[in-house]
């Protein structure tokens, strides 16, 4: 019989998280846009607690416990559960089609952004981290053009965030990683060019790190400067 438990909150939501995770920061910014309450355990990822396998076998984060005791994983069910389980909080498009923009827009992003942080930092010798540091940027040109098309639509508003002129979905997925920029242009002297390819991302950026639903729960730059030292890979000569 097994005697282990962890923590919950009865008939209410409980999300397993860590602040320095980017991914899980998406689930914690869906519960605050939808103005949600729900019970935060943080989980140490370099020690967890034993009972966490309980939660989730893979030892990842966010987990979320519903009311009724169901565990989800994986950041971007949590979130789109969260969206569509408070459809008055309008964080997912109201069309099927918009929905599928917003969803192409993500998936451009996660292919095209994300794994190229983790990949220029530990990148080794100077030529190999101007090549990633290229295809990230190439990544960055695309999604620039990305939103600029989605500004002309009538869903866009003419920006300066995806959709309904507020900080929505799109943001949700993808803030946390356009805020890894700060330990990129710290370890890898990563800019994102102030010129005209690039103006649709850099305005886009901008106004994700003025609005609340990040500056609220973002990571202070020296320390995540501090978490993400682990990923850069000594220098080559």
């Amino acid at each position: 019989m097994n005697t282990i438990d962890y923590p919950y909150e009865k008939n209410a939501y409980t999300l397993y998280s860590n602040a320095l995770c980017p991914y899980a920061q998406r689930a914690v910014r869906a519960f605050k846009a939808a103005k949600v309450p729900y019970k935060l355990v943080e989980i140490d990822l370099k020690n967890k607690p034993e009972w966490f396998r309980l939660v989730n076998p893979q030892f990842k984060v966010p987990v979320l416990r519903t009311p009724d005791g169901s565990l989800l994983i994986e950041s971007l069910v949590v979130a789109e559960f969260i969206a569509e389980q408070f459809p008055q909080t309008h964080l997912l498009p109201a069309t099927a089609l918009e929905r599928a923009q917003l969803r192409l827009f993500i998936e451009i992003f996660s292919s095209r952004f994300s794994p190229f942080v983790y990949r220029t930092l530990m990148a080794s010798s100077k030529d190999e981290q101007e090549s990633r540091k290229e295809s990230l940027l190439a990544g960055v040109r695309e999604i620039s053009k990305e939103l600029e098309r989605q500004w002309e639509r009538p869903s866009g508003q003419g920006g300066p965030f995806w959709s309904n002129g507020k900080f929505g979905f799109a943001e949700i997925a993808t803030a946390s990683f356009v805020g890894l920029l700060v330990p990129l242009g710290h370890y890898r002297s990563v800019v994102v060019p102030k010129t005209q390819e690039y103006a649709g991302f850099n305005r886009w950026a901008e106004a994700i790190s003025k609005d609340p639903l990040f500056t609220e729960t973002k990571v202070e730059d020296n320390a995540l400067n501090e978490a993400y030292k682990k990923f850069v890979a000594e220098e080559k000569q």
